[in-house]
């Protein structure tokens, strides 16, 4: 999938950021594997492609979890999706931990293992 033939931007989307668009239109999602997650990424240049959404986390875990190359995306804030545009939503699934193991931090404080966090991939696009 290259950039939209309608010339819009691919868009980088978060749990909260899809949630704005989905409110106006009709959408078509796919499950992505991480290394179709990056194919995509790594075919579209980096002015081609927007950030919605500003949580750091999600962001170093987009590069260091799933293996995709550090890159500088322009923030760009979303409501909506235009029809033809593209987007890859990266969706945090958080679930209690079934353990909760103490363990002890570099300088002997305790913590807690207190829930997993899971992040996977979807290809959107807006229809109509």
């Amino acid at each position: 999938m290259e950039q939209s033939s309608v010339g819009y931007p691919l868009l980088l989307l978060d749990n909260e950021t899809l949630a704005h668009v989905l409110g106006d239109g009709d959408f078509r999602f796919a499950n992505l594997t991480f290394e179709e997650a990056k194919a995509i990424l790594d075919m579209n240049a980096e002015e081609d492609i927007a950030r919605c959404f500003e949580d750091k986390d999600l962001e170093n875990a987009i590069y260091e979890y799933l293996g995709i190359e550090r890159r500088t995306f322009e923030y760009r804030p979303v409501r909506q999706m235009k029809v033809g545009q593209d987007a890859i939503a990266f969706k945090l699934y958080i679930t209690p931990s079934g353990t909760q193991p103490i363990i002890l931090g570099e300088e002997g404080e305790q913590a807690k293992k207190i829930k997993n966090v899971y992040i996977y991939c979807q290809h959107v696009v807006r229809l109509k």
